[in-house]
């Protein structure tokens, strides 16, 4: 596994990529790449194109992400590349609170 956060060349938006599994064991790792961030960006793109696993503690890891960039009003993109990754992702019904691609 491993984590990794861009930011754009104004800061607005963060990049988070996510390569390998997407499990409870980045739980701190991802929060705090998140709320490093807090404040200064805007949008936040998640990049799970190189994520070949996914549980239920990465949709609640999202999730609180979301509630942190602000809930409804957040600006969250996820990027998928794993066909196994958007389904899950689908069968959440993520779609309805994220934008995916």
């Amino acid at each position: 596994m491993t984590l990794r956060v861009e930011m754009s060349a104004d800061e607005s938006v963060a990049t988070i990529y996510i390569i390998g599994r997407f499990d409870f064991n980045i739980h701190q790792d991802f929060r705090k790449a998140y709320e490093k961030v807090k404040g200064t960006a805007s949008k936040y793109i998640i990049s799970l194109a190189d994520t070949q696993y996914i549980d239920s503690s990465a949709l609640g890891m999202l999730l609180l992400l979301r509630d942190s960039a602000g809930g409804d009003k957040s600006d969250v993109t996820i990027i998928t590349g794993n066909e196994e990754v958007k389904k899950i992702l689908t069968i959440s019904n993520f779609e309805k609170l994220f934008k995916i691609s």
